[in-house]
């Protein structure tokens, strides 16, 4: 075990704890030094990376349009979900389109011919085809077109393609215009050898039935889950005659009992089409598409979110598919100029920065009631929103990649219902709270004592990193009011919990109303956002939100001293016993591991309440990288509710919340740092479409892991966070990225400065370094570090060239 003392890395066991004599002054008191890796241990790469985890199961990816309310499930194995109302997610303004739901399930032949028969039994998708699929994007295309690969014996390959279309082309109006799914299959690879002239394959036409659900326990995590009695569809299908019969490829209208089209076929050149109602499943029906076994005959299926009337549909169809995606690739394609432009020599990095954006966007909407805007928890399974970890999308994710005005679109809600509701805990009842900001009503999931601390992480963070006048002044007395609404929150001490901290509510979705550390931290986190933002404004109340700011600090690390002293303990391998905290100061919540790593006291760092070189905080990442839990964790057969770990430095149970990062990132401690980096980049999204899960296996369709991901790419090079009026430059960049053969670009990347571009590229044993700043608050210091590359001698920055290994300062 490594124990930093006076901020040098020695050996031994860490410090038995003593109790807090002397209030710390700062909670920023590390020293950074880098910590070398070990000679035998190569650094991390998305390539090693890759080789850390098993495939992710039970992938569901989003395919939609910025703003739509509705959105497209693509499952790993090509299956297309069309629910616009899941009971589960439903929200007043979805509410009038529940049970208009449809299915789209790709059924290859069996290898003896023929096709299986449909699931009659309540099961998991991933009992008839292991949960795995081969899917990604299509890299030459703007527009996200999610590909699905079929591999098939008989000695060809069809590629499914999808992409979303709005007619026209342009942003939503009214949110609830027609959507439609354009999937293509098409033979993309025929077997040289042995291979048919011509395929057929089959689509079940159903309603949704496919839908997660639990149970938790045993299971690795949430999956996808058969539920054959919602399949039938009311009123059945018809393929309708078709038109334009003497055109080849034909174009086949598929309609509902009330004659809209639920689907439409455009056959392939010398095609075949076919439907019939299932034998075993009366309302559901089996679509049979033959093509010919020659690379690039292909099927189109256009499918509607909701029934459309025929001649709409035709209209749609009558665009083509090349059509529609051209109109695709301009709307995906306009960007506004704040935005960051990432490249480094890993192809797998720049695709995760290119898509993730996309993908936030679509699991968003607007509002068709309000015309506001909201990012969204999730899609297919969050539909709704929980403030405060989608608020790091905001301010760890999209902010951080310059989608300024993204991030503005999507946060007026919040300026609409500041003050208008009461904060979750009884001991709020009865009292008004004017600053108080929160989850609108129609978008709640569970409201979270951490929420209104999150909102001004999202609103601080954003005025720090634009300095928007407009935005400021727009913003500024919400920022105010919310501050007062901290303070007053703070001065309550009708509870039992520790006075002159956020006091008990509703910290997590159990219910009970506890002190938990995630209220703390993100209130404090947001609250001196708010304060920095505040001083730099020379606003006259920074001062005295300074000083409580100061005051809350020395009462929270006084109550983490005193939890120590009540802590159970566990033994490290030098023998020295330290605290297990639970995740709350008070109240009877239910907790466990996998709570007390995701919302417990390592998110303090993070926060700026605690110091990463604090011994109780350096022994709790510990408990959880090499502690006792390591002997009961099976990373086969691991579910996010059992005893947590650190695995690769991802946390175990929710990637999202692996803030440990924040304490290797602190410490300079690079081998952890870049282990965690890279560990979320491959296992906390799906390594084929770069989608999020909440847990590994389980929930996707979120963006839950990218905030941490994206923040930490850009600070491993890109620092503004460190060292108040400082700019670090390649402190913990990857030497992966130090290449002689492509630069590698991070350009226009905001900081609280003002947008920075940074470009490297390795000549022989000399680092080239070009940086520029475009500052609205010109930072005392650059740093510029030299990255531990072995056969490096000189680094070159700017044209003035300097020997590697000593601090180079501008």
């Amino acid at each position: 075990m490594l124990l930093l003392t006076g901020g040098a890395v020695t050996g031994g066991a860490l410090a038995a704890v003593t109790p807090l004599t002397t209030p710390l002054t700062s909670a920023h008191a590390d020293t950074f030094v880098p910590t070398p890796l070990a000679a035998s241990e190569p650094e991390p790469t998305i390539e090693r990376a890759k080789r850390w985890w098993l495939p992710q199961r039970n992938v569901w990816t989003p395919i939609g349009w910025k703003g739509h309310l509705f959105r497209f499930n693509c499952v790993y194995n090509g299956s297309l979900i069309c629910d616009p109302s899941w009971v589960l997610s439903a929200k007043p303004n979805t509410d009038p389109y529940h049970g208009k739901n449809f299915q789209t399930t790709v059924v290859m032949p069996l290898r003896g011919g023929g096709f299986r028969d449909f699931p009659t039994s309540v099961h998991e998708v991933w009992d008839d085809d292991l949960g795995y699929g081969r899917q990604g994007w299509v890299e030459e295309s703007d527009a996200p077109v999610l590909w699905t690969e079929h591999r098939r014996h008989e000695g060809l390959v069809i590629r499914q393609s999808v992409f979303a279309h709005v007619p026209g082309g342009g942003p939503v109006q009214t949110a609830v215009e027609p959507i439609y799914a354009w999937t293509r299959f098409e033979v993309v690879y025929v077997d040289p050898l042995n291979a048919p002239k011509d395929f057929t394959f089959q689509l079940w036409l159903s309603g949704s039935y496919m839908k997660p659900s639990g149970p938790f326990q045993d299971e690795n995590g949430v999956p996808l889950t058969v539920f054959p009695e919602t399949a039938p569809i009311v009123g059945g299908l018809t393929m309708q005659r078709v038109w334009n019969p003497t055109g080849k490829p034909l174009t086949v209208p598929i309609t509902d009992g009330d004659g809209n089209v639920r689907v439409m076929v455009v056959t392939a050149d010398q095609g075949s089409i076919a439907m019939t109602e299932n034998s075993k499943v009366k309302g559901v029906y089996d679509l049979r598409l033959g093509l010919p076994v020659v690379a690039g005959a292909h099927v189109d299926v256009l499918i509607p979110m909701l029934p459309q009337q025929l001649a709409d549909a035709k209209a749609e169809a009558e665009i083509g598919r090349d059509g529609a995606l051209a109109q695709c690739q301009g709307f995906w394609k306009e960007r506004a100029t704040t935005v960051a432009r990432i490249e480094t020599p890993e192809n797998y990095i720049n695709q995760v920065v290119r898509r993730g954006p996309q993908l936030a966007q679509v699991v968003a909407e607007k509002s068709p009631d309000t015309g506001m805007f909201t990012f969204l928890s999730g899609s297919y399974a969050y539909d709704v929103l929980w403030s405060t970890p989608t608020s790091m999308v905001s301010h760890m994710f999209l902010d951080r990649l310059g989608y300024h005005d993204v991030v503005e679109q999507h946060i007026e809600i919040y300026k609409a219902t500041q003050g208008t509701r009461t904060p979750p805990g009884s001991v709020f009842a009865g009292g008004t709270y004017p600053g108080y900001l929160s989850t609108p009503k129609t978008l709640q999931a569970i409201d979270w004592m951490s929420d209104h601390g999150a909102i001004m992480e999202i609103l601080s963070v954003h005025a720090l990193l634009t300095d928007r006048p407009a935005f400021i002044d727009k913003w500024l007395d919400v920022i105010v009011k919310a501050c007062e609404y901290v303070v007053q929150a703070c001065a309550l001490t009708n509870h039992d919990g520790v006075k002159g901290l956020m006091p008990p509510g509703h910290s997590t979705d159990e219910g009970a109303e506890t002190q938990g550390f995630i209220s703390q931290c993100f209130t404090y986190k947001g609250f001196t956002s708010a304060v920095e933002l505040l001083r730099r404004l020379g606003h006259p109340r920074a001062a005295e939100f300074a000083e409580f700011a100061e005051s809350f600090r020395a009462t929270f690390v006084q109550a983490v001293h005193d939890l120590a002293d009540r802590s159970q303990k566990w033994t490290d391998a030098e023998g020295g016993q330290w605290p297990v905290f639970k995740p709350q100061f008070a109240g009877d919540g239910v907790w466990d591991d996998f709570t007390m790593l995701d919302t417990g006291a390592l998110m303090s760092v993070w926060a700026g309440l605690m110091p990463a070189s604090d011994p109780l905080m350096k022994s709790f990442v510990e408990f959880f990288r090499v502690g006792p839990n390591h002997r009961l964790f099976d990373p086969a057969h691991h579910n996010a509710l059992y005893r947590a770990v650190l695995d690769h430095e991802q946390s175990s149970s929710e990637p999202c919340y692996s803030w440990n990062m924040f304490h290797s990132w602190r410490l300079g401690d690079r081998a952890h740092y870049l282990e965690g980096m890279y560990g979320l980049l491959t296992g906390g999204l799906s390594q084929d479409t770069y989608i999020s899960s909440e847990h590994r296996n389980a929930i996707y369709g979120n963006l839950f892991s990218h905030p941490i991901i994206t923040w930490s790419l850009i600070h491993s090079v890109i620092d503004d966070s460190l060292v108040a009026d400082e700019l670090h430059l390649l402190r913990l960049c990857p030497l992966e990225w130090l290449s002689s053969d492509k630069q590698t670009r991070f350009e226009k990347v905001p900081t609280t400065f003002g947008p920075v571009t940074l470009h490297m590229k390795l000549h022989r044993d000399t680092l080239a370094v070009e940086f520029r700043g475009d500052w609205h608050h010109k930072p005392k210091r650059v740093v510029v570090e030299t990255p531990p590359l072995p056969a490096l001698k000189r680094i070159s920055v700017n044209g003035k060239t300097y020997r590697a290994g000593h601090e180079v300062v501008l």
